[in-house]
């Protein structure tokens, strides 16, 4: 049986049990009271319970509600952790900047609250030293004990040698934690964090300021200049008209 809403002229039953708006119990109307009443508010009549006697229907806005739906199984998606088991193949006799580099994908693992599978591949007469893929992996969980922790001790699987390690933080941590740092870098390159409004703001005054003095500073340099030319004729005009009186 199709378990998806009826709406409107679908619906086949003579009363329904409305529900308002609101969540408000109408009670139980005709079909065409309440078909009268979903075209007086502008909403959908949804049939959200077939299986009653009577059928339950609710008056509602419904591509609002499929929209809402689709957000919230969005948001619900994005929230979901899946476990992941990461995989790093070692052998017996690595060689130290090796060791360091799977050492370094081991972390990136469990910081991401993945868990990590730890195999040391055995060749040759190495079977032969099971201790040292022993102590390899007793090094490495040893190295990253900050992060993760033995989940399944160290075993022998014919040709290798096999450990789990489990990250401490849970995935849905290490996702948040990441896409906050994310927003935070983001926002860094953006200047949009609180210590670069600030500087954004000294240095819209310390500009303001300096325009205001500049302008000062135009205003009187403006000023001296029409004052100067005037007191310098006065003064070449005067003697002029002395020597023709002479």
């Amino acid at each position: 049986m199709s378990t998806e809403p009826r709406i409107n002229d679908r619906i086949r039953v003579p009363e329904v049990r409305l529900v308002g708006p609101s969540g408000e119990q109408v009670g139980i109307v005709p079909l065409a009271k309440a078909l009268e009443l979903a075209q007086e508010y502008d909403l959908d009549l949804v049939e959200v319970a077939a299986t009653a006697r009577p059928p339950v229907c609710k008056l509602m806005d419904y591509g609002k509600f499929k929209y809402e739906s689709a957000m919230k199984a969005r948001e619900a998606r994005k929230n979901q952790a899946h476990t992941v088991i990461k995989e790093m193949k070692l052998r017996p006799k690595i060689d130290p900047h090796d060791y360091d580099t799977k050492k370094g994908h081991v972390v990136r693992f469990l910081k991401q609250g993945d868990k990590v599978k730890i195999t040391i591949m055995f060749r040759g007469r190495e079977q032969s030293r099971p201790e040292l893929g022993f102590r390899l992996l007793q090094r490495l969980a040893e190295d990253v004990q900050e992060l993760g922790f033995v989940e399944s001790a160290a075993k022998q699987d014919g040709r290798n040698m096999i450990m789990v390690l489990g990250p401490h933080k849970k995935k849905t941590e290490a996702m948040a934690e990441a896409r906050a740092a994310a927003d935070a870098r983001k926002a860094e390159r953006l200047g949009r964090g609180p210590a670069a409004d600030q500087a954004d703001e000294a240095d819209e005054v310390d500009q303001v300021e300096e325009t205001e003095t500049a302008e000062v500073d135009q205003v009187e340099e403006t000023e001296t200049a029409e004052v100067e030319p005037v007191a310098e004729t006065a003064e070449v005009e005067q003697p002029a008209e002395t020597a023709q009186d002479a």
